[in-house]
């Protein structure tokens, strides 16, 4: 494994007990929020391995919550969330899961706010660092460590080219390509990580392309 500073080794600043159990929770929940576009209404946690018998020992539902109200990991209201996520108006409940899922340290978050909804699998790999590794039925590996571009999108001939080149007209360079299906001819999932933040003119250049549905936005 490659550690790009010391940080990857012992881990963020945070608010503790554990970088894997609080720390990856916060960050999930932040790009959960981050992915959904707005703090929602109503989210279910499904706990699944290490997080489903031990996540109120280390905090990991306090921890999660905080990151789905916008806390960093170092923010002191972390304890609290519980309490301001209800002050908030924002409900969460917590289920356990039996089911072995692939990685130990896995949360399933569905976010719903109003008539919308969205579904994030997310692990926690340790030294607070995670992976989304699922978008409603979308298999990724993002880790929200850099910005990042979702576009949803119909699974056509030429949407893919279309797409790398207004990145690359526009001088923005891809760090990493994914294109998920879960059936052919029907809607993909491109996901791009990059070395900069995507401006919003380009943002709205891909939106407007032909057979594109969506596009979200990471900044680091």
């Amino acid at each position: 494994m490659k550690y790009r500073s010391i940080f990857d080794i012992i881990g963020p600043v945070m608010i503790g007990p554990s970088s894997s159990h609080t720390a990856g929770p916060v960050r999930i929940g932040q790009l959960a929020r981050n992915l959904f576009e707005r703090e929602p209404d109503n989210v279910v946690v499904r706990l699944y391995g290490s997080f489903a018998e031990t996540y109120k020992g280390h905090a990991s539902d306090v921890a999660v919550v905080g990151g789905l109200l916008g806390y960093e990991t170092d923010d002191p209201r972390i304890p609290e969330s519980l309490v301001n996520a209800e002050k908030r108006g924002l409900k969460v409940s917590f289920i356990r899961e039996d089911a072995v899922p692939v990685h130990p340290n896995t949360m399933k978050l569905t976010l719903r706010s109003g008539s919308d909804q969205m579904e994030i699998t997310g692990i926690s790999i340790g030294g607070g660092l995670v992976q989304i590794t699922e978008i409603d039925g979308f298999s990724l590996r993002l880790s929200g460590e850099n910005p990042a571009l979702m576009v949803f999108h119909k699974d056509v001939y030429g949407v893919i080219a279309s797409v790398a080149g207004i990145m690359a007209s526009s001088q923005i360079n891809i760090s990493s390509m994914e294109v998920s299906r879960k059936e052919k001819g029907n809607i993909a999932l491109m996901a791009m990580e990059t070395d900069q933040r995507v401006p919003d003119e380009v943002v709205k250049s891909i939106s407007e392309r032909e057979n594109i549905i969506r596009v979200i936005r990471l900044s680091e």
